[in-house]
């Protein structure tokens, strides 16, 4: 408990490594330990012993998740559960899991009234006993907080670029405005090249209407643009939200 305590107070910021957290905890309980969102990715894992890992690796990212029946029974558990094997884990883990032998603690990772994830706790020997439940609850309220704490900061930062698109759109004239939508419309994906002049052709919209309108974005953060002389503008956006609130925009 206290490596736990002193790894929070050592981060200036509060935040720590969801897998530094996990990694003290195998030393100390001698087991594979693992924090799982509620999608059923490891977000943090500790292993007594790799080779017999619960975890698999997602063949779209890459990154280690537990297979989708795993997660959906794990989720159904609402309160410490502790010391499963056998046919009892076999509810959980199902017919393929070839380590129901091990014990299996599992701990819901709750905060504000939400369920965020699961801690999961393995080994074969000992029991886990009053002294691990403790340890293993402690830590599933301290990564409940944190990822509250991180779910604050994404929802701060997507509002502070929402509102940023929005200064920056409130600039644009009404011809700045269809001019912006025009380059955009035409951009695939956040990035690519813009020739002014035929876009200016296309639409009928000036050319210095459309510079005009980069400028105040680009002077806004909300897009970068380099000059390739005769070739054209590379353009990319910098803001996340600039799409979804330019296509709110009617003229």
């Amino acid at each position: 408990m206290r490596k736990l305590n002193w790894m929070l107070q050592e981060s200036p910021t509060g935040a720590f490594s969801f897998n530094e957290m996990c990694e003290l905890m195998s030393e100390f309980m001698d087991a594979n330990v693992y924090i799982t969102n509620r999608h059923g990715k490891v977000i943090g894992v500790g292993y007594k012993s790799k080779s017999d890992s619960m975890a698999i690796s997602d063949t779209e990212t890459g990154s280690e998740v537990l297979p989708e029946e795993y997660n959906e029974e794990l989720m159904r558990v609402r309160e410490t559960t502790a010391n499963l094997s056998g046919d009892e884990a076999l509810k959980i883990f199902k017919y393929d899991y070839d380590t129901a032998d091990k014990l299996h603690t599992i701990i819901p990772i709750l905060g504000g009234g939400q369920r965020w994830g699961t801690l999961v706790l393995t080994r074969y020997s000992p029991s886990f006993e009053e002294e691990d439940l403790v340890i293993g609850e402690y830590g599933a309220t301290v990564v409940g907080m944190e990822i509250q704490r991180r779910k604050s900061l994404e929802r701060e930062e997507e509002e502070r670029e929402i509102a940023m698109v929005q200064m920056a759109i409130g600039t644009l004239s009404y011809s700045e405005i269809e001019a912006v939508q025009q380059i955009f419309a035409e951009l695939d994906g956040d990035e690519g090249l813009l020739v002014a002049s035929k876009i200016a052709d296309r639409s009928g919209i000036t050319r210095s209407v459309i510079v005009n309108a980069l400028r105040k974005l680009e002077s806004a953060g909300v897009v970068e643009s380099r000059s390739l002389g005769m070739k054209g503008t590379r353009i990319k956006i910098t803001n996340s939200k600039f799409k979804d609130e330019l296509n709110k925009m009617t003229i």
